[in-house]
């Protein structure tokens, strides 16, 4: 049965293993068109190349299985058993009852359907659970475990070719947010959250991806989902597909921003560091996901416009910045990972379990074959945009220059572009690619580099020297070499190079020293350290003569 995105997927996500190899079973799938979330399924059932049958041809067709993940679709067409999976973890939440006005527990089919449908769980108490929700739940449930969760386990090994994929330098830390639907989600509460993280985080230091439920999407569309979220993703975004990748991305992530999604739960189990930016009253009380709102920690997100910078700008109430930098330091993977255990019993065994269910319903031999392997995840792929400007912050202790940077073009950062003095000796400036589209943003900065290596050292200084001809608010344009080194034209005419020892190969870092050291009136001469994130580098500076660049 495809009904909506989420359902359909789980369904398409255990058939393939378990079904595998065995012409003696026919797979049809039936479109229900009837969710409010049906937008999307049959892009989804194109993609998989399955056959779709018209919900209307339902009581005409013969069948020995219905495999669901949906508990609202309408079987009274068909008197065959039903085998319903879990679209989430448990049944831990209340959702609006697509037949009437009130809520019902996710994943609880109609009492009409339970006299032939069997509920798979994936822990034994999810079977007193239901029971005490409905007597005639008794009986009817099969233990298998979670699929999903066994693949994350799978999964954990390819953690650091997951942040790869992803564009997640080693020395970067990954912030995951994974929002629910409706208004108590982690996107309902916080639209703005996104932007909120960019404006803090510096961006040689974290990135943000953000997952949310597919929900969303077919609620609002792609279109919707992308428009609503325009500055964060020019800002550096990484946004996950909704069926597929966040469970690579949950692997790669350093820190779970969330709420009472399932998403939040399976990170909570794998031993993540796990904040809640919101945590909705549709929880149902004595379940897991209770006892993970009772547990993780709260976000407090600030109300009024972002900003802040990583608190460079001065002392204050504690900003996300440091609630996140907390959170990493004093988390405890035992205090959370008790919760998976409450969640999730025997790991591994799922797919093995539910073909044994499967083709015991279907009456048929299971397969000799081994059972089916658990597979780890493919690579993410998110949609992304690379960040061209950035507000860069610097200060100058010594020898020592120290840089962050925010992207432009999260909210406050227009504000604060330009050439300025802040506290406690940091210097603020504007700086951006020439490939920057917003051509306003390239006329007020104070720094302009080259986003491509120039042939030869030449080449570089040509296009730095014409780049402050043609901009002249500018300070300072810099290009970097195929070798390396940064060529920096500055306005006094003098051209200096900046050429790190280790893997720094980044202009706008490089332009970075020389501008503060130029603002902090310290020579252009020498060798310098250049201190961004939680490492550090050697950048040797250098006037080049007038012959040299003439």
């Amino acid at each position: 049965m495809a009904r909506t995105v989420t359902s359909t997927v789980r369904v398409l996500d255990v058939l393939a293993p378990v079904l595998r190899d065995d012409p003696r079973v026919h797979v049809v799938f039936g479109y229900d068109p009837t969710s409010a979330f049906s937008d999307g399924v049959p892009d989804l059932l194109r993609a998989h190349g399955v056959r779709v049958m018209p919900w209307d041809q339902l009581a005409r067709v013969p069948c020995d299985l219905i495999v669901t993940a949906t508990e609202n679709a309408d079987l009274s067409g068909t008197d065959a058993p039903v085998l319903v999976l879990p679209h989430g973890v448990g049944f831990h939440k209340l959702v609006p009852d697509a037949r009437g006005p009130h809520d019902r527990v996710s994943g609880l089919v109609p009492e009409g359907l339970l006299h032939r449908a069997w509920l798979t769980i994936s822990h034994p108490d999810q079977a007193d659970q239901l029971a005490a929700l409905h007597p005639g739940t008794a009986g009817r449930t099969l233990l298998v475990g979670d699929p999903c969760y066994d693949e994350l386990l799978c999964s954990r090994d390819l953690r650091a070719r997951y942040r790869e994929a992803l564009g997640i330098a080693e020395d970067q830390r990954l912030v995951m947010l994974s929002s629910t639907w409706r208004t108590q989600s982690l996107l309902g509460r916080h639209p703005d959250l996104p932007a909120r993280l960019l404006a803090e985080l510096p961006l040689d230091e974290y990135r943000v991806a953000l997952v949310s439920h597919p929900n969303v999407v077919s609620a609002h569309g792609s279109w919707g989902l992308r428009t609503g979220q325009t500055s964060p993703r020019e800002a550096g975004l990484l946004l996950i597909p909704p069926t597929a990748g966040w469970q690579a991305t949950l692997i790669a992530a350093d820190v779970v921003i969330g709420d009472h999604g399932s998403v939040t739960l399976y990170g909570a189990a794998l031993g993540k560091p796990v904040v809640l930016g919101a945590f909705g009253d549709e929880s149902i009380p004595g379940t897991p996901m209770a006892e993970l709102g009772r547990l993780a920690p709260r976000l407090t997100v600030p109300t009024g416009r972002p900003g802040g910078h990583g608190g460079l700008d001065g002392p204050g109430e504690p900003g996300l910045y440091e609630q996140i930098e907390r959170a990493i330091a004093d988390h405890d993977p035992d205090r959370l990972t008790k919760i998976g255990a409450a969640a999730f019993a025997d790991p591994g065994q799922a797919l093995a379990r539910l073909r044994t269910d499967l083709y015991a319903l279907l009456r048929l031999p299971e397969p000799a074959a081994p059972p089916p392997p658990v597979r780890a995840f493919d690579d993410p792929l998110p949609e992304r945009q690379e960040v061209s400007s950035a507000v860069v912050m610097t200060s100058v202790d010594g020898d020592t220059v120290a840089v962050r940077r925010f992207p432009a073009y999260v909210a406050g950062a227009r504000e604060e572009a330009g050439d300025a003095d802040g506290t406690g000796g940091v210097h603020r400036h504007l700086s951006c690619q020439d490939r920057e589209r917003d051509r306003g943003l390239v006329e007020s900065a104070s720094v302009l580099t080259h986003h491509e290596p120039a042939a030869t050292p030449t080449a570089a200084a040509r296009w730095a020297r014409e780049t402050l001809r043609r901009y002249p608010g500018s300070v300072l344009a810099a290009a970097t070499t195929a070798r390396g080194d940064c060529l920096v034209a500055l306005r006094d005419g003098r051209l200096a190079e900046a050429s790190a020892t280790g893997p720094v190969r980044d202009p706008g870092l490089l332009a970075a020293v020389v501008y503060g050291r130029l603002r902090a009136g310290r020579p252009l001469e020498g060798i310098v350290t250049l201190r961004v994130g939680g490492r550090e580098e050697d950048v040797a500076l250098r006037i080049r003569p007038t012959a040299a660049h003439d």
